[in-house]
């Protein structure tokens, strides 16, 4: 499946871009609205919260079996049947009158979220060339920035006419992600599926990721709570439009990534990885400053900077160390850290919020992160060994 030593973009690259946009556009629609829709049921702000954690908990603790299970079964195969699954839980979210069955579908939700996030990362390491690996998962990565640039507004216009509407027009994108998805080549056809035998065992999981993984956890712990209140944090304090921190975030990645991750491929994958965490950490100090519009603007253009490039940078140095037939595990391992982490900030800063107000949570959120460059120092040598000077 590989283009080419060199060439990264190719009719299959933009297919999977594609696929990603409608993915992300949907996502990105959902996940700010559900907890207007979890307040407008009924439920407080820590309830709202928990709608993206249990999603993102149910992706983190599923994502090592799914992403083994893309290996065996094939990536485009599991990419089809995530998102029509994904598809009818969306409806099933507009026939919800209690925010308890919100929450348990979102728990369904994140079982096919982990599949098919694994199963696009694991068939688009196929297509990049090794050597321009952070910069093309940055290009990937570029078509979800478009996403959420645009989702969140887009899906709070919508909602303005109801929720029934919002789901069933996410529901359309999800059967778009179905038809995308069909359109691909069959990976198995390329370099096969893995090697048959028992399924759950403890070779089918790549733990050692997991483990160098928590690095996302660590930092990612603030983003779930952005994601989730963010809008109501302007809304809070009078800024419009509430969506405003997701579009100066996202066109600040548009701006910056491609200079950052081919800097990143050129010099070094940790050299480059550990400033982009500082700068994630100074993004939520800022927002723990204020939640006026030039310090929420401030904070979104540091964060498009360092959180926008800091994992692109990461999966590209862990692929450099596991076989090809494993990435879907590989990027399960990554999945399990990463939502454990935005799931756990959702719920947790939800908490906060509603116990002690937005800016002790946004402080909390910045002390969190500061420690993920020591965990990473200590532990990606022993893990990974050579990661800690990779390209």
């Amino acid at each position: 499946m590989s283009p080419g030593p060199d060439r990264l973009f190719t009719p299959r690259f933009f297919l999977m871009c594609g696929f990603s946009f409608t993915v992300f556009l949907s996502a990105f629609q959902l996940l700010p609205t559900a907890p207007f829709r979890v307040l407008a049921l009924g439920g407080d702000k820590f309830a709202a919260g928990m709608f993206l954690g249990f999603l993102t908990y149910a992706s983190a603790l599923s994502a090592p079996v799914t992403g083994a299970v893309a290996d065996r079964v094939g990536r485009r195969r599991t990419l089809i049947v995530a998102s029509l699954a994904i598809a009818a839980l969306t409806f099933g979210y507009g026939f919800g009158t209690s925010y308890r069955v919100l929450l348990a579908l979102a728990l369904a939700h994140g079982v096919f979220w982990s599949g098919l996030l694994s199963a696009s990362s694991a068939y688009m390491m196929d297509l990049i060339p090794a050597e321009r690996r952070a910069e093309g998962i940055g290009y990937w990565g570029m078509f979800t920035v478009f996403s959420t640039a645009f989702g969140p507004t887009l899906g709070l216009w919508v909602y303005e006419f109801g929720w029934a509407w919002l789901c069933a027009w996410i529901g359309l994108l999800n059967l778009g992600m179905a038809a995308i998805a069909w359109r691909m080549q069959d990976d198995r056809q390329v370099h096969g599926a893995a090697p048959r035998g028992p399924w759950f065992t403890a070779e089918m999981f790549e733990w050692r990721v997991t483990v160098v993984a928590f690095t996302l956890f660590l930092y990612c712990f603030g983003y779930g709570g952005i994601t989730s209140f963010s809008a109501l944090y302007a809304d809070a304090n009078r800024v419009a439009p509430r969506g405003l921190y997701f579009t100066v975030f996202a066109m600040t990645i548009l701006v910056a990534r491609p200079f950052v991750l081919r800097l990143a491929d050129r010099v070094g994958h940790q050299r480059v990885l550990v400033p982009c965490i500082g700068l994630v950490v100074l993004a939520y100090s800022l927002l723990a400053v204020s939640g006026s519009a030039i310090w929420l603007v401030a904070s979104a253009l540091v964060f498009g900077v360092g959180f926008g490039s800091a994992y692109p940078i990461f999966a590209a140095m862990v692929t450099h160390h596991v076989s090809a037939s494993r990435r879907g595990a590989a990027f399960g391992g990554i999945l399990a850290a990463l939502d454990t982490g935005i799931g756990s900030g959702s719920m947790a800063i939800g908490w906060m919020i509603q116990r002690y107000g937005f800016r002790s949570a946004w402080a909390v959120a910045a002390a969190l992160a500061v420690l993920a460059v020591p965990y990473f120092r200590v532990v990606a040598p022993r893990f990974l060994p050579g990661a800690a000077i990779s390209r």
